[in-house]
């Protein structure tokens, strides 16, 4: 018998969440490891209806206003298995915007105590729900996340040089856009570009940094990920903090050199050919995309991907957190 599996969202805009949530919902390969289903719950409300489900997964925000919710939610399922997906929190994002952190990691710890199982969405940010001592590495499963990649698998390759620099995802400081427009604009040369995707609450400021420099292009939200990665020959990821990132994961599948802070989920995929940037500046990132431009990366990178490795690990690890709650 296939095991119930329920998910629980709470915010359904547009976003990497959802993304995977999508594909945990539709993947032939995720529909081996149960019958998954999706429910909305209405963010900050107390009470929950009994769910029928073998397995209830929590895609939830953590903060003191929904704390009610998860504690009337493990209430009503005693007996249920209860997974919560740690999409958002590291030790990038604590570090850049928590400045109570006892009382977040009290939050953290009360809030997790509640689940039979977490899953982190890196290595580094289980390492990380580890060492804070917010999750019992006993109760911690590590997954990260995943889209379906067969698109990006058959963009065109780069045939030659570095021209076009992109950078997609949400215009907000966590991203790390204003120190990759600074640095880019250092960078000399008249036929090179960067394309920045996206749409955010720092639009305005990051378009008044880029100075009028012609080169830097804002492309405004794109509702296909696979063209815009198709269009440029290399990624940059300069975030302050990042979960995991699946820009990266489809950067590396499309064949585009990846930059990245070593920060937080951003370094797991440095095995899979990812370029660390030394450093958070913007004299490193300056120095990286010189790099980048003349070719003196092209040699270290070499993608350590096989087909469908980042889905098939994906669905394993998913099978194994399912047969392991079902025993």
């Amino acid at each position: 018998m296939r095991l119930r599996i329920v998910h629980l969202v709470d915010d359904t805009t547009a976003g990497g969440v959802m993304r995977v949530l999508d594909h945990i919902l539709h993947a032939p390969e995720m529909a081996l490891t149960g019958q998954h289903s999706l429910i909305f719950v209405q963010r900050g409300r107390v009470s929950l209806r009994k769910i029928q489900a073998d397995v209830i997964v929590s895609h939830l925000a953590v903060s003191w206003r929904a704390l009610p919710m998860l504690v009337a939610l493990r209430a009503r399922h005693p007996q249920t298995p209860l997974v919560h997906v740690e999409h958002s929190y590291t030790k990038g994002f604590v570090s850049a915007n928590v400045p109570h952190k006892r009382r977040f990691a009290t939050l953290l710890r009360t809030a997790y105590g509640l689940f039979n199982r977490i899953v982190a969405v890196s290595r580094a940010q289980g390492q990380w729900l580890v060492q804070s001592g917010a999750a019992r590495a006993s109760r911690l499963s590590i997954i990260p996340s995943c889209v379906d990649l067969t698109a990006f698998r058959a963009v065109n390759p780069i045939d030659g040089p570095i021209r076009v620099i992109g950078a997609i995802g949400r215009l907000d400081r966590q991203k790390g856009f204003d120190t990759l427009i600074t640095a880019f604009r250092r960078t000399g040369g008249t036929d090179i570009a960067l394309h920045i995707y996206g749409q955010g609450p720092e639009e305005a400021a990051l378009l008044a940094l880029a100075g009028g420099d012609t080169r830097i292009k804002f492309m405004g939200f794109t509702a296909d990920p696979v063209a815009a990665m198709a269009s440029v020959d290399a990624i940059a990821m300069p975030s302050n903090w990042e979960a995991y990132g699946l820009v990266a994961i489809e950067a590396l599948a499309a064949g585009r050199q990846l930059l990245v802070n070593d920060i937080d989920g951003l370094a797991d995929h440095v095995p899979h050919g990812a370029l660390t940037v030394s450093g958070v500046s913007v004299d490193a990132w300056h120095l990286a995309l010189t790099k980048l431009i003349r070719g003196q990366w092209a040699r270290n990178f070499a993608p350590n991907l096989g087909s469908d490795h980042f889905e098939r690990a994906f669905a394993a690890n998913w099978k194994k957190l399912a047969r392991d709650l079902a025993n």
